[in-house]
């Protein structure tokens, strides 16, 4: 199977995408940017791109049923884009009266574990399309019963989901909390990582941060290629909010991904 290399949808970036450059096999949408608004243009998207559905907030990681409108708007995306596969963070980004307005790390508990497989296995019924769950950056380390490694290949056993892997929120977490990426990345079974995300980090005032606002750094291609090299990835979508480059500095970055390893 090909690794199809490709980045996610902005509006800055929309000229170029239109002009079907042959870096960009792929695109993610993020479902949120649609919401309760036309469709026609993911649809557009569609006829010219595999695409991937990127949730926000769906919060899984939310105590109780999820909220059936922010589902219910996430699945018309789905519905319009007739993704490969659909994604969402492990994480809540709400509380059941409020929303926090970023993402949140969830406890490695049987509990949570029991949640999230409850609530994965529920968007998968809703929307009809294999999901894969995000890793997330945190700069909070939740006191768990298992580690983290343990606790995803529980996770994609008990709830048939997969992973995508953020190679940057990997690494970001890896330099704040002091442990090895590599010996995190040897942990995982290598066929629940289906795909990975990539954008280089931010470090600033001694903190590390994933802002979407730089070039991919080497040792970030290095981590990507051994996560390559473990597990058969399916596609890498390179995630740039900030500081938003020129056309033909994106295509560099693709280029490079797309001569990596290949599993």
């Amino acid at each position: 199977m090909r690794r199809l290399v490709g980045v996610g949808y902005r509006r800055e970036l929309a000229p170029w995408i239109a002009s079907r450059p042959p870096e960009i096999a792929c695109l993610e949408i993020t479902a949120e940017h649609f919401f309760g608004g036309d469709l026609s243009k993911v649809r557009e998207l569609r006829r010219q791109y595999p695409l991937y559905v990127h949730g926000l907030g769906l919060s899984l990681g939310t105590p109780g049923t999820l909220d059936p409108e922010t589902l219910d708007s996430y699945a018309r995306v789905v519905d319009a884009a007739d993704p490969l596969h659909i994604t969402e963070h492990l994480a809540f980004t709400r509380t059941r009266d409020i929303d926090l307005g970023h993402l949140n790390p969830v406890a490695t508990t049987h509990a949570n574990l029991g949640l999230l497989v409850d609530h994965a296995r529920q968007v998968m019924d809703r929307c009809g399309k294999p999901l894969l769950l995000e890793n997330i950056a945190t700069a909070l380390r939740l006191k768990g019963e298992m580690e983290e490694p343990e606790f995803l290949n529980r996770l994609c056993d008990r709830a048939g989901c997969g992973l995508l892997l953020d190679v940057t929120n990997l690494y970001v977490n890896s330099r704040t909390f002091r442990f090895d990426p590599s010996a995190w990345l040897s942990e995982i079974e290598p066929r629940n990582i289906i795909q990975l995300h990539i954008v280089g980090y931010t470090h600033r005032e001694g903190h590390w941060i994933d802002a979407h606002a730089e070039p991919i750094q080497r040792e970030l291609y290095d981590l990507a290629e051994l996560a390559m090299e473990r597990s058969e990835i399916q596609s890498v979508i390179i995630e740039r909010d900030e500081n938003i480059p020129a056309p033909e500095e994106l295509a560099a970055e693709l280029r490079e991904l797309e001569a990596l390893h290949v599993g």
